[in-house]
């Protein structure tokens, strides 16, 4: 007896650890036996959802004029270079150019190694002044042949770009021309269509006349360097299917290294 009074403590402290109702003398009960309901909390009152506002559509435009029926015709544009006497031209000219930069360029190194192996030959019978005198004139040849030279590499570049906007330009007249002899109305470049019949292609028609329309292209003149180029006023490539261009000038080669300054 003394042990069930001595656990009763414990039993009664854990059961109200655990959150749970006792029956307690004196307190209200309902039916016989049954412990009294507990209050359920009331969740708040919802607002009644609003229906979302119906999309606003755009109002249907009257029916217009359907597009005609598609007349489809090829170009091989690399084909149509290939075999262009103005467009081989420019390639031959920017690329004879740009050789003889090339040579330049490289006879120039050889003499600015030359005067650096020179000046350090008499360096030991110069006296202090006399070497950054020689240092100074060798940094100067230096820094005018970098600037000679990069101004030449730009007017060979943009002389490219002007000979293949007049390309360009031709070649689009000479294309819708064959187009509307042949009543086409989308003309669109080989690479981009997988299988055609032969009478689609008009690359040879297209080639023979525009060979006939622009045999040559007016170039501009070689650049001695002495002034950077000036960018014609609003030349611009035209838009759509262009031929490939020559490969850009080769830019200079780094020139030798410079001396040091003591």
């Amino acid at each position: 007896m003394a042990l069930l009074l001595g656990l009763a403590p414990s039993v009664a402290f854990a059961q109200q650890r655990q959150g749970q109702e006792w029956f307690v003398p004196g307190q209200n009960q309902g039916a016989a036996g049954q412990r009294p309901a507990q209050a359920q909390p009331q969740r708040p009152a919802q607002a009644p959802s609003r229906p979302a506002p119906a999309a606003a559509r755009p109002a249907a435009l009257p029916p217009g004029t359907p597009p005609p029926a598609a007349v489809i015709g090829i170009v091989d544009i690399p084909e149509i270079q290939r075999l262009s006497t103005a467009f081989n031209q420019v390639r031959e000219e920017i690329e004879r150019r740009r050789t003889r930069l090339n040579d330049d360029l490289q006879r120039e190194q050889n003499g600015w190694r030359d005067a650096q192996q020179a000046l350090a030959t008499q360096r030991a019978q110069m006296n202090p002044e006399q070497i950054r005198n020689r240092e100074r004139e060798l940094q100067d040849r230096i820094t005018d042949s970098q600037r000679i030279f990069r101004n030449r590499s730009q007017a060979i570049e943009q002389a490219a770009q002007q000979s293949l906007v007049q390309i360009e330009e031709s070649l689009g007249v000479v294309v819708r021309q064959v187009a509307g002899s042949r009543n086409v109305n989308i003309v669109l470049p080989r690479p981009l269509v997988i299988m055609n019949e032969p009478a689609f292609d008009l690359t040879e028609e297209v080639a023979q006349q525009f060979n006939r329309t622009l045999r040559q292209v007016t170039i501009p003149a070689e650049s001695d360097g002495s002034q950077p180029p000036t960018p014609p006023a609003g030349a611009q490539a035209p838009g759509g299917a262009a031929p490939a261009r020559p490969a850009a000038p080769a830019p200079a080669a780094p020139p030798a290294q410079q001396p040091a300054r003591r």
